[in-house]
C-alpha cells in the first residue's frame, strides 16, 4: 500500500493516467476497431512533441522566466535548409542532419548571447530571435515544397516491430536526456541553477557557461526535430513548427516538470505528449466542435495539472 502510494505521489504518473483513460474513452465510441491504428498514430505524433519538450524541458529546468519561443522557428529553418541541402539525394541525409544541427547550435547561441549581453529576459530574447529565424526561413524557402530523399521519408514514417521508427528515435534521445540529467555534473548545475542561481554562483557552477549550453541543447532538439517532421510529412512548410510553440511547454507543465525550477521529469513529457494527442482526437471522435474542443482540452489539462500539483514530488 505504501509503494502504491509512492507511485501516485509521483507527478508524472497522472498525465499517464490520463493519457490512458482517454485512449478507453476514444476506442469505446469504435468498438476497439481503431485501437491499433490510434496507439501507432499517438506514438508518431507524440514523438515529435517529446523530442521538442525535452529541449525546453532542460531551459525551463534553469528556473523562473527561463523559455526558449523559438523552438517553432528554429524547427521550420532547420527542416527547410536541411531538405533544399539533402536535395532528395539519399546520399546526402548525414549532411542534411549536420546542417540542421549546425543550425541549431547556432541559434542557441544567438538565444544566449541576446540573454546575457542585452541583458534582456529569455522571453524576450527568444522572441526577437524566433522572429530573425523565420524571416531567414522564408528567405530560404521561397514558396517552394522540397521533398526529402527517399530513404529517409521511408525511414520517418515506417516502423520496426510495429513500434514507429520517430518513437524509438524519441526514446533514444530521452535515455541521453536522462543520462545528462542524472548522471552527469551538467544535470546537477542545471538543478542547482534552477534551485537558486545566487547559490549556484557562490558554490563556484559556472552560471553562464551551463545556461548557454542548456540553451544550444534546446535549439538543437528543436533543429532535429524540424528535420525529422519535414521528411516525414513529405517537405518543410513555413508554419510546420506553430503547434509546437505552445506544445512544448504544455507537455513540459503536464508531466510534472517544476515550472519554478531546479526539477525536471523526462517520464512525464511522454505521457504529456501521448495525452495531449489523445485528448484531441477523443475529441474529434465524439463530433465536438472547434470551440467546444479548445474548451475542453484546457478543462482537461487543468484538471490533470491539478492532479498532478496536489501530490507530493518525489525524486
Amino acid at each position: 500500500m505504501n509503494r502504491l502510494h509512492l507511485v501516485f505521489a509521483r507527478p508524472w504518473i497522472w498525465s499517464f493516467i490520463a493519457a490512458v483513460i482517454v485512449w478507453f474513452a476514444t476506442v469505446l465510441v469504435t468498438g476497439g476497431a481503431g485501437a491499433l491504428g490510434l496507439s501507432h498514430a499517438a506514438l508518431t505524433f507524440a514523438a515529435f512533441s517529446v523530442i521538442v519538450g525535452l529541449g525546453q524541458m532542460f531551459v525551463i529546468t534553469l528556473g523562473p522566466g527561463n523559455i526558449d519561443l523559438s523552438v517553432p522557428a528554429t524547427m521550420t529553418l532547420a527542416g527547410t535548409v536541411a531538405l533544399k541541402l539533402m536535395d532528395v539525394q539519399d546520399g546526402m541525409i548525414i549532411a542534411g542532419l549536420v546542417i540542421a544541427i549546425l543550425l541549431g547550435i547556432a541559434i542557441g547561441i544567438g538565444n544566449y548571447a541576446l540573454i546575457k549581453l542585452l541583458r534582456i529576459p529569455p522571453i524576450i530574447a527568444t522572441l526577437s530571435m524566433s522572429f530573425i529565424v523565420q524571416s531567414t526561413a522564408i528567405w530560404a524557402n521561397r514558396g517552394l515544397r522540397i521533398k526529402p530523399p527517399d530513404m529517409l521519408a521511408s525511414f520517418t514514417t515506417s516502423s520496426f516491430l510495429g513500434i514507429p521508427n520517430i518513437a524509438i528515435v524519441a526514446v533514444l534521445l530521452s535515455l541521453a536526456a536522462w543520462v545528462l540529467l542524472e548522471r552527469t555534473i551538467y544535470g546537477r548545475w542545471i538543478s542547482a541553477i534552477g534551485q537558486s542561481i545566487f547559490a549556484a554562483r557562490m558554490t563556484g557552477i559556472p552560471v553562464d557557461g551551463t545556461r548557454l549550453v542548456t540553451y544550444t541543447l534546446c535549439a538543437v532538439l528543436a533543429a532535429v526535430c524540424g528535420y525529422l517532421l519535414a521528411s516525414f510529412s513529405g517537405g518543410a512548410a513555413l508554419n510546420m513548427g506553430a503547434e509546437y510553440l505552445l506544445m512544448s511547454i504544455a507537455v513540459v507543465v503536464i508531466g510534472g516538470t517544476a515550472v519554478a525550477g531546479g526539477d525536471s521529469n523526462i517520464p512525464g513529457i511522454w505521457g504529456a505528449s501521448l495525452f495531449m494527442f489523445l485528448v484531441v482526437s477523443m475529441l474529434n471522435t465524439y463530433g465536438f466542435g472547434a470551440g467546444v474542443r479548445l474548451i475542453l482540452t484546457g478543462l482537461i489539462i487543468l484538471a490533470v495539472i491539478l492532479a498532478a500539483g496536489g501530490r507530493k514530488v518525489v525524486r
